[in-house]
């Protein structure tokens, strides 16, 4: 593997790209959870938590107590040791994705190269401060060695460059960007963790919900709120899609209450910028356009779009909209998951429901997609299993003994 050259980027945290410590760790070394116990210390003590749920989730995330459970449930009977040095390209619809992937590829034992999108997001700001601030200091001499945050204007050159470099890659984006990526040559071993355009969807109980008391209705509300509404429904885990279990006269009363209940929640919170409002209701347009069957359509003010579809056409994710755009319908035996499944699902998210009969139902119908099944208010937690990916054991090797 050729020294990594130095090329025009722009370093943000770390030396020189050329000095970059090629050595692996083990996963989960002492090295890697110290620093990320300090950096989760820092990071909570930062006045810009207040302001920013999401570095406040990635700093509890990081704490030594959650990194000591993770590295106790990891497989330990294989020797494990980092694959080298990772290319990580992240994302620019989550501001703080790419945090978690450098502390995948760190807790792997990996030397990381970062690439932060051209997107000016001030979590990014506050977090590369925090690391900066710890790489220069002498107990963490080794991973200073082992990051490098860069930045630069889209060049294939550049990227190229970098990934023929490179062991693995972690790699977020669009379809089309990823396809770019994957025709890059790499080195005849380079494993490559690709996190493409995904579509999520909640399923409701409309019982559950009517039983429901205030308490329990207002958490329920929370948490769809955190799902949805702080990432402006860009993540690929943010649902788009909400069927709903229950006979009609019990679905009809338990949107009426989820919804409103919904709606005042948000006029609790700061304003949609008037550009949402435009965009919703032009891509209210398109679908009325597009789609065939008759819609039922209810708008809640400007904060929420809903369009209740008797039958869902195959390719439903194509239609999916931001900011508080929802497609609806019941779906008591999962029939209609059966339907529009594909490899593009991420997430189902769940209230009332068992989870077990979510997850027998896509194991033993063979369904290409879902890759996770999780509570309603959990769809944007991330961990070390990720759309499928069991990320640290992937970038990290096994050394056998026979």
């Amino acid at each position: 593997m050729k020294q990594i050259p130095n090329l025009p980027v722009k370093v943000l945290v770390g030396g020189e790209m050329g000095d970059i410590n090629c050595q692996p760790l083990q996963p989960y070394s002492a090295e890697a959870i110290n620093f990320f116990a300090e950096l989760s210390k820092n990071l909570l003590a930062n006045p810009a938590i207040r302001i920013y749920s999401d570095i406040a989730g990635f700093a509890y995330w990081c704490r030594r107590a959650n990194l000591l459970r993770l590295s106790r449930s990891f497989d330990i009977r294989d020797r494990r040791i980092g694959r080298g040095i990772v290319l990580h390209i992240s994302p620019s619809n989550v501001p703080v994705n790419f945090a978690f992937s450098l502390a995948f590829g760190l807790l792997s034992g990996n030397s990381n190269i970062v690439r932060l999108s051209e997107s000016s997001h001030a979590q990014v700001d506050v977090i590369c401060e925090e690391i900066s601030k710890l790489l220069k200091l002498s107990n963490h001499s080794r991973i200073a060695g082992m990051v490098r945050i860069i930045r630069y204007p889209r060049n294939n050159e550049i990227t190229a460059s970098l990934s023929e470099s490179c062991h693995a890659r972690v790699l977020w984006g669009g379809d089309a960007t990823i396809n770019n990526l994957r025709s890059m040559k790499t080195s005849p071993r380079c494993v490559d963790i690709c996190f493409a355009d995904r579509y999520s969807l909640c399923v409701m109980n409309a019982n559950a919900i009517l039983a429901s008391n205030e308490k329990a209705l207002n958490e329920l509300v929370s948490g769809f709120y955190n799902d949805v509404f702080l990432l402006d429904q860009n993540a690929c885990s943010s649902p788009h899609l909400v069927l709903w279990q229950g006979d009609e006269a019990q679905v009809a009363v338990a949107m009426s209450r989820f919804w409103n209940a919904m709606e005042f929640f948000l006029l609790t919170k700061a304003p949609q910028p008037a550009i949402h409002v435009l965009d919703k209701y032009m891509h209210l347009c398109r679908t009325a356009i597009l789609i065939e069957p008759d819609i039922l359509f209810s708008r809640h003010q400007n904060l929420i779009y809903r369009l209740r579809l008797e039958k869902l056409p195959a390719d439903i994710e194509r239609y999916r909209g931001r900011c508080g755009f929802f497609f609806e319908a019941i779906d008591n035996n999962f029939d209609i998951l059966s339907t529009i499944i594909s490899e593009r699902y991420q997430t189902i998210t769940y209230f009332g429901l068992d989870p077990e009969v979510i997850l027998n139902f896509i194991t033993k119908s063979g369904l290409t997609g879902v890759d996770r099944v999780v509570p309603v208010g959990k769809a944007l937690d991330i961990g070390v299993i990720w759309d499928g990916y069991d990320l640290i054991g992937t970038l990290s090797r096994v050394i056998s003994l026979q």
